[in-house]
């Protein structure tokens, strides 16, 4: 069959993307390509007894599937210009605010409507981070939840799985030109189309680097963050949690100068593993459900870094880190930061002993010997930067989980409908280096989608 737009991705730009061109145009013919699962086969077989750490599936089930890495994330949809992309460069400031509203209004009548609503305006916190050399970026946070997230992704399937082809455990290998169209090629078969949305998330960087080589469309060297996931008792971060739910905070070191950001907060949440393009990193989510609440609170430290001449490759740098922790540690590495400040690796003996119960099963190890001097100093300062406006941050027992690894795809060359040189051909979402949250990624894929229609 010949498709009328075909979406390689079925992550939130894909599915926003098949969403709104169901609404605008039913007589389109509409299929989306994933190379991961169904939403409900989608399960790691992490289970913390029987399998303790990464088995190297052959994809990834955080990573990859219906709803792509963000099905089993913390479920934050951060409704803000402020960070989380740069869409607003593309669509204007007041359309990416409008069309972030509607991702919300969607979300919230597919079940997700019983959730809250967080809001920085006007918090007592933006005085306390500012007298203590932080800042805190503006934004309004719907949380889902990991459990409500997955039950809209599940009630947004159920409406396009009649009117869209999915086709599942399906990789992309090769996009071809035609005179009028794309076809697609996977291991078994081709797909001819005469439009395409590429989607590919932040999973699919390496394969998005590729395709622009082969077309020969103009990139840019974007960034990579880079740090660790620190865990600690609940309560001491409460006071910022029960107000904000997640406070965006951004720090700048003394030495250097650089920006080191909280990342990903998650209340009473767990710590957990991911698998990119077979390296290992850590992640966290966290749940609406009470009865799956833990005692701890995670969230992200992350120094971001450019790179120029010679070396241009940020992602490479970031993966080569990665690797450095898997060799040491097998897997993820956890340290005390009272080890880490006395240049000692952690035990179990002394974790045991702590105050906080992991929620992840990591290797004891010595951060330092894995990420650079210059972040691990940073990320050192921002500890004790949050310990003034959270008092208790910088215990001894504090967790640090590394590495953390946000990899960011290059800056492919768009216009401002999201489209690369050639006509017809789009890029959105995480995989297009223009998006780097849920709220953003979904936004662009209902833009695109009303540009096909004509309604953009």
């Amino acid at each position: 069959m010949k498709y009328d737009v075909m979406i390689i991705g079925a992550g939130p730009g894909g599915i926003f993307s098949a969403y709104e061109m169901t609404k605008l145009d039913s007589s389109l013919k509409i299929a989306v390509f994933e190379a991961g699962k169904v939403l409900e086969e989608r399960k790691c077989p992490i289970d913390g007894k029987n399998i303790k750490s990464c088995i190297g599936c052959e994809t990834c089930a955080i990573m990859r599937g219906f709803g792509g890495a963000g099905a089993f994330s913390d479920g934050k949809y951060n409704i803000t210009n402020d960070f989380g992309g740069t869409l607003h460069e593309y669509i204007g400031w007041d359309k990416a605010f409008e069309l972030m509203e509607y991702v919300d209004d969607i979300n919230c009548s597919h079940g997700g409507g019983g959730t809250k609503m967080y809001s920085t305006a006007d918090s007592p916190l933006k005085k306390q981070c500012m007298q203590n050399k932080l800042k805190l970026l503006d934004a309004s946070v719907r949380h889902l939840g990991t459990d409500i997230n997955y039950i809209v992704l599940g009630n947004l399937y159920d409406e396009l799985k009649d009117k869209v082809d999915f086709f599942f455990n399906t990789t992309i290998n090769k996009i071809e030109r035609l005179d009028e169209g794309y076809r697609l090629w996977s291991d078994n078969d081709n797909y001819e189309g005469s439009k395409c949305i590429i989607s590919v998330g932040r999973s699919g960087s390496k394969w998005m680097e590729s395709v622009c080589e082969e077309l020969d469309i103009p990139t840019r060297s974007n960034r990579v963050d880079l740090g660790v996931r620190v865990e600690l008792p609940a309560v001491i971060f409460e006071d910022i949690t029960d107000e904000l739910y997640e406070g965006k905070i951004v720090y700048r070191t003394e030495k250097f100068e650089d920006k080191v950001r909280t990342f990903c907060m998650n209340p009473h949440g767990i710590v957990v593993t991911e698998n990119t393009n077979g390296i290992v990193t850590v992640n966290g989510h966290s749940f609406e459900d009470e009865g799956k609440k833990t005692e701890n609170t995670n969230f992200a430290l992350l120094v971001a870094k450019h790179f120029s001449e010679p070396f241009k490759d940020s992602n490479e740098y970031g993966e080569s880190i990665a690797r450095l922790s898997n060799m040491l540690g097998g897997g993820v590495i956890v340290q005390r930061f009272g080890d880490l400040e006395r240049g000692r690796r952690s035990v179990q003996k002394r974790i045991d002993e702590g105050n906080i119960r992991p929620t992840l099963q990591a290797t004891p190890g010595d951060l330092s010997l894995v990420l650079p001097k210059r972040l691990m100093d940073g990320i050192i300062e921002m500890i004790y930067a949050l310990d003034k406006i959270a008092p208790g941050v910088a215990n001894d027992d504090t967790l640090l989980y590394g590495v953390e690894v946000k990899f960011y795809n290059m800056d492919v060359k768009l216009d401002n409908n999201l489209m690369t040189p050639y006509e017809g051909l789009y890029v959105i979402g995480d995989g297009s280096g223009v998006t780097h949250s849920l709220s953003h990624a979904s936004a662009s894929g209902v833009y695109v989608a009303r540009h096909i229609a004509g309604q953009e």
